[in-house]
């Protein structure tokens, strides 16, 4: 009877193949469509928010990237600025040591030609008075007998009348 099945059958199974085709359609294939349409929207928003989130994290690291070229350019910028400043520093300082050197040396050099100065004068005014005490001496021994003051006299009459 499976092997041969009879008109009969095969019409009361068509008919109810009918009917359930008519109740599936009628009740359970718009309720399946539509949740498989909805299911096929979720996926589709989920693909765009993805694709959209995919975006925003390549705007996001190329913000990031010009971010960091920033800070980068800001940091050499200070380096640069610092050994700038560091160098100024050290060329016045040197200008300023150079200048102080300068200006002791000079100073150096007045006192050193002051001491040599009041030196040289102390030594005029001793051999001054040296040159005196020995004069004195010399003239009062000179001086001390009567023919050698005359002739003393004479000589210097004759310097004078030979001038």
């Amino acid at each position: 009877m499976l092997t041969n099945p009879s008109i009969g059958l095969l019409f009361w199974q068509l008919v109810i193949f009918l009917i359930l085709l008519f109740l599936l359609t009628k009740f359970a294939w718009k309720p399946i469509l539509s949740s498989l349409r909805e299911r096929e929207s979720s996926i589709e928003g989920a693909l765009r928010m993805a694709d959209q989130a995919k975006l925003e994290m390549q705007e996001l690291k190329a913000g990031n990237e010009k971010l960091l070229a920033e800070a980068r350019m800001e940091r050499d910028r200070i380096l640069k600025e610092a050994t700038t400043v560091s160098n100024q520093l050290i060329e016045q300082a040197k200008t300023k040591a150079t200048e102080e050197g300068n200006r002791m040396i000079v100073q150096a050099r007045e006192a050193i030609q002051n001491e040599k100065n009041a030196a040289l004068a102390e030594v005029k005014n001793t051999a001054a008075k040296l040159s005196i005490d020995i004069a004195e001496r010399i003239l009062r021994r000179e001086l001390a007998d009567q023919p050698a003051q005359q002739q003393l006299v004479d000589s210097y009459l004759k310097e004078v009348k030979l001038n």
